[in-house]
């Protein structure tokens, strides 16, 4: 018995495990998993989000010691521009437009700030932004160069440069467009080709995970950085915003406090305000169902009007398409009628051309003959001729 209950147990687990099988089949099936040279730019660029903001924030911090208020608000823009342009650029679907707009953006800003449009943005400090900006374009091109050959990787830098030149960031708000369009172009490959698969389950899942992640970690750090910049621009000392914040902490407090420590005063205002509160609320549900039961009517009135109006239109297509099929048959039997009378004048002049050649072809001859039988028999008889 032992045997056979050991033996039962292993069936089971091996149905269960072929189930498993199947089942993961079947979710597999008809999904293409990414190559593995694109799930290796994935990894890469994303882990150059960390490099990008650390890089980004260090040196933004740095300015932000000036004593110039446009410099203060134009190192919190970039640390809030910045870093919400490349969430965007990164998280693509395909991984391989996720690199190349990556790569122009980083080409674009280290541009900017080199000799673009940022050059005096922050004053004396602007060259620091540069030298941040053109390390970080540095630290990104040592990343690809792992991942590509030396003709691809010599390829794709050539257009970065081209395209970083030829659609220069304006301000420090980054205004751009997607960069893998125009490489597509250039590396002369189909929009249908560019994007095969998004990957298996497993793959999607952990790009939603990793965006999901992304998304937790720097939505704090910007919503803080613009609050900072409404404050610069609003007159509003930091130490004022903390003040305000720990009064409506303590104000709340006492409010739980009391509410704790006099359950029967709430209770009894609740009561209150329900004994109020119910003679509104019994107008509000009146007036609804009045206000429902008028749109209730309305539709009815509508569907009929509706109704009616289809039926019309109904009976006068009918009355069209029957006019029309009269004036049609009409027409062909006129078109009929002067089409045979046509042809009957035809065949009148024809049967009279007919006679007219017959006449010709042997009566004619045949009176000619006789003409001159009489001539000769008239001067064979001595008679002159008539």
């Amino acid at each position: 018995m032992r045997n056979l209950s050991t033996l039962g147990l292993v069936l089971c687990l091996s149905l269960l495990a072929s189930g498993c099988s199947l089942l993961e089949v079947k979710l597999e099936s008809g999904i293409e998993p990414l190559p593995q040279e694109q799930l290796s730019m994935r990894v890469f660029t994303r882990e150059y989000a960390s490099t990008f903001f650390a890089g980004v924030e260090q040196s933004a911090n740095v300015i932000l010691h000036s004593e110039d208020l446009q410099t203060k608000s134009n190192a919190l823009m970039w640390k809030i521009n910045a870093e919400q342009t490349l969430g965007q650029t990164i998280f693509q679907v395909s991984p391989v437009a996720a690199m190349i707009d990556t790569w122009a953006f980083t080409a674009q800003m280290a541009q900017f700030f080199e000799t673009g449009n940022g050059k005096a943005l922050f004053g004396e400090q602007t060259q620091l932004a540069a030298h941040t900006s053109q390390q970080l374009l540095a630290d990104y091109e040592r990343r690809m160069q792992g991942l590509m050959s030396k003709s691809d990787f010599a390829t794709n830098q050539q257009f970065i440069r081209e395209y970083a030149n030829a659609h220069p960031l304006f301000d420090i708000t980054f205004p751009r467009i997607s960069a893998f369009n125009d490489w597509l172009i250039f590396r002369n490959i189909g929009e249908f080709d560019a994007v095969t698969t998004f990957g298996s389950v497993p793959e999607v899942m952990s790009d939603m995970s990793d965006r999901m992640a992304m998304l937790a970690g720097q939505t704090p750090k910007i919503l803080g950085w613009k609050a900072e910049l409404l404050a610069l621009h609003s007159n509003i000392h930091s130490e004022e915003v903390q003040q305000t914040l720990k009064d409506i902490s303590e104000t709340s407090a006492k409010f739980q406090k009391l509410m704790a420590q006099s359950p029967q005063m709430m209770s009894e205002l609740a009561v209150d305000l329900r004994r109020e509160m119910t003679p509104l609320l019994a107008q509000l549900d009146a007036s609804a169902e009045r206000n429902l039961a008028q749109l209730s009517v309305e539709r009815q009135a509508l569907e009929k009007m509706v109704e009616r109006e289809r039926i019309a239109l109904e009976q006068m297509v009918n009355r069209e398409r029957q006019a029309v099929a009269k004036e049609a048959d009409a027409l062909v039997q006129r078109t009929v009628a002067q089409v045979f009378e046509e042809i009957t004048a035809v065949i009148k002049s024809l049967i009279l051309y007919i006679v007219l050649l017959l006449l010709v072809v042997f009566f004619a001859p045949l009176g000619l003959g006789v003409w001159l039988g009489k001539r000769i028999g008239m001067k064979q008889a001595g008679k002159p001729p008539q």
